[in-house]
């Protein structure tokens, strides 16, 4: 049961990151519960700070 628990959770936060990676807003989060939600949103905030740090910048 807890390995159910923490995929879900990590797959909360792999979806954050890749809505915050392609620059959606995190009002866009699916989830309601709170735990799940935070996790969402703690992937959107790593992907805005990598986009921040020049992580995802085209290079030409």
């Amino acid at each position: 049961m807890k390995r159910q628990k923490r995929d879900r959770l990590e797959r909360a936060h792999a979806q954050g990151y890749r809505a915050g990676v392609t620059g959606r807003s995190k009002e866009i989060c699916p989830y309601q519960n709170l735990d799940i939600r935070s996790q969402w949103l703690g992937g959107w905030r790593e992907a805005m700070e990598d986009r921040g740090g020049g992580l995802f910048n085209k290079a030409m």
